[in-house]
């Protein structure tokens, strides 16, 4: 296995550095996309999550296809994106889309402690509910997994609209 190293952004004016403005992206995003792979087919499911200091936790199943490709292979890469709109400017292939997103690469593992469980899924539970949290029983821990994902790294990418996509005229 091989830890991955970040390929310089393209696009060096739409890239977000900050990682204020990093951890604002994560806590505004509803979902995170987990990427995983297998024997070199890639595998990307849609989840809800937490975050917390460099890390982001999931739960799911107890069993199932995402467990054994982590247990198969801890690196994973992750996505969010918010702002979402298409602009139509009138003219085909001139269209364009304006979006924040994250992309960012991890080592993933599974939790165990079940005062880790107990903090994850609340780190999950205050993603989406600000300020709540809860007290789980024995078999609720037990009847959940939780995936740990270190961030290794992250690079944040904005596309604002232009001027002429936004009114879709142009200056004649």
């Amino acid at each position: 296995m091989t830890q991955h190293t970040n390929t310089p952004m393209r696009r060096k004016e739409k890239a977000i550095t900050n990682k204020h403005d990093l951890e604002t992206i994560i806590r505004s995003a509803q979902v995170c996309r987990l990427a995983m792979t297998h024997d070199q087919t890639p595998y990307i499911v849609p989840m809800n999550f937490g975050y917390h200091t460099d890390t982001l936790y999931f739960h799911c199943a107890n069993t199932g296809k995402k467990l054994n490709l982590i247990n198969n292979n801890p690196l994973v890469c992750f996505e969010l994106d918010i702002n979402h709109q298409i602009t139509n400017t009138g003219k085909p292939c001139n269209w364009s889309t304006q979006y924040t997103s994250i992309i960012g690469y991890g080592n993933a593992t599974i939790l165990n402690d079940d005062t880790e469980k107990n903090q994850a899924l609340n780190t999950i539970i205050d993603h989406y509910a600000p300020g709540t949290t809860y007290e789980f029983t024995d078999k609720q821990l037990k009847s959940v997994t939780i995936i740990k994902v270190t961030i290794t790294s992250m690079t944040g990418k904005q596309s604002k609209p232009h001027n002429k996509q936004q009114t879709g005229s142009e200056n004649p």
